[in-house]
C-alpha cells in the first residue's frame, strides 16, 4: 500500500512473487488487493521485471463469491501490466497456517457433532502445501514471453465432508454429521464465529464461496511442470507431522506477543492450542537460573504442591497410565528421551531450553516449556504450559482445571525462581 517503499524494494528484481491477500481486513478488502496489484505491477513495470509469479484461487462460473471474483480480478490486474505473470490457481491448501485448512481442523476438533450444510457437499480438489512450493518454485525457470493460468490440485477429489472426515480419522476422533439442507453459507459463517472465533473473519468470507467447486479443469499444470501431487490421506498426514515440527521450533511467549490472542479465562489461544505463559526474572546468570529447571521432579519433586502432583500420578495410575513411579534416571542432568515422572524430555539445551511432553492420560496432547534468557540485571524464566485439545473432551478437560493448574503453575515459577537465587 506503500507505492515509495515498493519501488525501492523491486530494485534490480527481474521475478517477483505476489502473495498478498487482505481477507483480515474487517471491510473494503476487495478494494485494497485492487489498490495492492496495482500499486505491485506498475512498480514491477518501471523496474524492469521480466516475470510474476501470482498465487490465486480456484474456481469458475457467473456466482463466484467476492473473495474469489477478487482472486481473479487480481490476477487480471497484474497480467495487465504487461509483465509476463503466471497465476497459479489452487482449491484448499493442505498444511499449517492455511485459513481453509484451519477452519475444517478447527471444526473437527470442537465439534464431536456437527450439523452439516449443504455446501459441505461440494467438489474440491485440496492441494498440500509442498506441491504449492513446488510449482511455484518451478515457476522461476519456467521460460515464457506471455502470461499463463495453470490450475493447480491434489490426486484427489473431495467434499469438504470427507475432508473434515479424513481430518477427524487421522486425529483419532469420533465425529457425527447430520445433513440440514436449509442451512444457508450465510449462516454458516454466524455459525463458525461462535465456534471458532479466531478465524471468524476471514471465514465468513471464505464460507461465502464454498457453493462454488473448487476442481482442476485444465491439466496444463501436469504437462508443463514435472510435479505430481500427493492425495488428501498423505496431505493431511504431513500437514500434521509438520505442524509438531513446526511447533518444536516455536517460541510461544514471541508468537503470543506477536500474534495477539483472544485472551480470556483460561489462558491464552493460539491456533488450535491453549497455553498458560508465565514469566519471572531473577537477579543470577542464566546457568543459575537453568539449574533448578533441570532438576525437576523425581527427589526434587515438583517445587509447589507436590502433594497434588502425587494425587494426579495416582489417578493417573488408575487410568492406566505410568503415574510418577518413573521418576528420573539423574537427579542433576537430563538428556533428550529421558523420562521425568510421567513426562518425558522433548528437547533441552543446557541453560536456555526444556520441553517436556506429556505421557500420563489426558484427552488430547500436552507440553511444558522452560525458557531462560539473559537480561540486564541477571535472567528472565519463562514458563509455558500447552495443550492440544482432542474435541470438546480435551477443550472441557483444560477449562474445568484451569483454576488449579494457574494456581500450581504460578507456585511453580515463584518457588523455581527462588530455588535458582538460594545458595548451592
Amino acid at each position: 500500500m506503500d507505492l515509495p517503499s515498493l519501488e525501492s524494494a523491486m530494485v534490480g528484481v527481474n521475478q517477483a512473487y505476489y502473495l498478498v491477500h487482505a481477507l483480515g481486513l474487517k471491510q473494503g478488502f476487495v478494494e485494497q488487493e485492487t489498490l495492492g496489484a496495482q500499486n505491485f505491477s506498475q512498480t514491477a513495470r518501471a523496474a524492469g521485471a521480466r516475470k510474476l509469479i501470482y498465487l490465486g484461487g480456484l474456481g469458475a462460473g457467473p456466482n463466484l463469491s467476492p473473495h474469489l471474483r477478487s482472486r481473479h480480478a487480481v490476477g487480471e490486474i497484474l497480467r495487465g501490466s504487461g509483465v509476463p505473470t503466471l497465476e497459479f490457481r489452487a482449491s484448499v491448501i493442505i498444511g499449517s497456517g492455511s485459513a481453509s485448512f484451519e477452519i475444517v481442523r478447527a471444526l473437527v476438533q470442537r465439534l464431536p457433532v456437527m450439523i452439516t450444510p449443504r455446501w459441505v457437499n461440494t467438489q474440491s480438489q485440496p492441494i498440500a502445501i509442498e506441491d504449492v512450493l513446488a510449482y511455484l518454485l518451478l515457476a522461476l525457470d519456467f521460460d515464457t514471453a506471455e502470461s499463463r493460468i495453470f490450475e493447480i490440485g491434489g490426486a484427489d477429489q473431495v467434499t469438504y465432508l470427507k475432508l473434515m472426515q479424513e481430518c477427524a480419522r487421522q486425529r483419532g476422533l469420533r465425529r457425527l454429521f447430520l445433513p440440514v439442507p436449509v442451512l444457508t453459507p450465510r449462516l454458516s459463517s454466524l455459525w463458525l464465529g461462535m465456534v471458532t472465533p479466531v478465524h471468524a473473519r476471514i471465514g465468513r468470507k471464505l464460507i461465502d464461496g464454498l457453493s462454488n467447486e473448487t476442481i482442476v479443469r485444465d491439466d496444463a499444470a501436469l504437462r508443463d511442470f514435472a510435479v505430481r501431487p500427493r492425495g488428501v490421506r498423505e496431505a493431511v498426514e504431513r500437514a500434521l507431522h509438520f505442524e509438531d515440527q513446526e511447533f518444536a521450533q516455536t517460541r510461544w511467549s514471541d508468537a503470543v506477543s506477536a500474534n495477539p490472542p483472544l485472551r480470556a479465562w483460561g489462558g491464552a489461544t493460539l491456533g488450535n492450542r491453549l497455553l498458560d505463559i508465565r514469566q519471572i526474572s531473577v537477579a543470577v546468570s542464566v546457568e543459575e537460573a537453568f539449574r533448578p529447571i533441570e532438576r525437576i521432579g523425581g527427589e526434587t519433586g515438583w517445587y509447589f504442591a507436590n502433594a497434588l502432583w502425587r494425587i494426579r500420578g495416582f489417578i493417573d495410575l488408575l487410568a492406566g497410565g505410568v503415574g510418577l513411579r518413573r521418576g528420573r534416571r539423574d537427579p542433576e542432568r537430563l538428556a533428550p528421551g529421558d523420562t521425568v515422572d510421567f513426562w518425558r524430555v522433548e528437547a533441552i539445551e543446557p541453560a536456555r531450553l526444556l520441553r517436556l511432553t506429556a505421557q500420563m492420560k489426558v484427552p488430547g496432547r500436552a507440553w511444558l516449556q522452560f525458557e531462560v534468557e539473559p537480561e540486564p540485571a541477571g535472567a528472565k524464566i519463562t514458563q509455558t504450559a500447552i495443550f492440544d485439545p482432542a474435541g470438546l473432551i480435551g477443550q472441557a478437560y483444560w477449562y474445568l482445571l484451569y483454576p488449579v493448574h494457574a494456581i500450581i503453575f504460578r507456585g511453580m515459577l515463584r518457588r523455581i525462581a527462588r530455588a535458582a537465587a538460594a545458595p548451592r
